[in-house]
């Protein structure tokens, strides 16, 4: 999936969870096509200051995405430090295992404040920056968890399936200044995989396990596509969510 150079070169775009796995991933793609990469960070800075380096030492902003006071202070660090913002990709998640008849409210909290809440509070904010420096591209990163049940992570489904659709209602509240897509990731080889998540690779009809670079090439089609393009869903899957 080649992205022209010029398509993203110069281009601000943050990508949160950005120190590690599909985050980093994500940011060195980005930043090899030219963009001016934003790290956000957790609690993972020696592994965000990784990924900084090799994004040729991009800048670091440090939040709790669980915070609402904190995005708001990321969004407003990072329009000070470049002055506008082109790109958005939610890409910071969690996730747990839990038999859903041992739910708890804290439990479901800890998934929906990250995975679903801080995604439409980082669409807000970066939604409000872009409109002032001329509009931009938001990338959700959702889940094959949120195409298909998986009955022992319904908390997680449940938020992933909200960021697809919560996708589709920014695509139309932000058109036409922003354009608003979602990647749903499969199997991602990031490191070893469960019993479980062989299970689903040896199902994948394209026989493997994904690669996180396959999801940056996702992820830099949707910031650099024309902005006709919104609301759309892109399973990298390996063709997983057709079974």
């Amino acid at each position: 999936m080649a992205i022209p150079r010029s398509e993203l070169k110069d281009r601000v775009v943050l990508v949160t969870g950005s120190a590690k796995r599909i985050g980093r991933a994500i940011a060195v793609r980005l930043a090899e096509e030219g963009a001016r990469v934003a790290i956000h960070y957790g609690a993972s800075e020696a592994e965000a200051r990784q990924t900084a380096q090799q994004c040729a030492d991009a800048p670091m902003f440090q939040a709790d995405l669980a915070r609402v006071a904190d995005i708001e202070r990321l969004f407003g660090e990072v329009h000070a430090h470049f002055g506008r913002l082109d790109g958005l990709v939610n890409n910071a998640a969690r996730f747990t295992r839990r038999d859903p008849l041992e739910i708890t409210e804290a439990d479901w909290d800890f998934i929906h404040s990250v995975n679903l809440k801080a995604v439409f509070f980082c669409a807000q904010q970066g939604a409000r920056v872009m409109r002032s420096t001329g509009g931009g591209r938001i990338v959700n990163i959702s889940s094959l968890g949120g195409i298909r049940p998986w009955a022992g992570h319904a908390h997680y489904c449940a938020s992933k399936a909200g960021v697809i659709m919560l996708t589709r209602a920014l695509a139309k509240a932000l058109a036409p200044d922003i354009a608003v897509n979602s990647v749903a990731p499969g199997v991602i080889a990031v490191g070893e995989l469960t019993d479980r998540a062989q299970a689903m690779v040896d199902a994948t009809p394209m026989e493997r396990a994904g690669e996180a670079a396959e999801v940056a090439d996702a992820v830099a089609y949707f910031l650099a596509a024309p902005k006709f393009i919104t609301g759309q869903l892109m399973a990298v899957d390996g063709g997983l969510s057709l079974r």
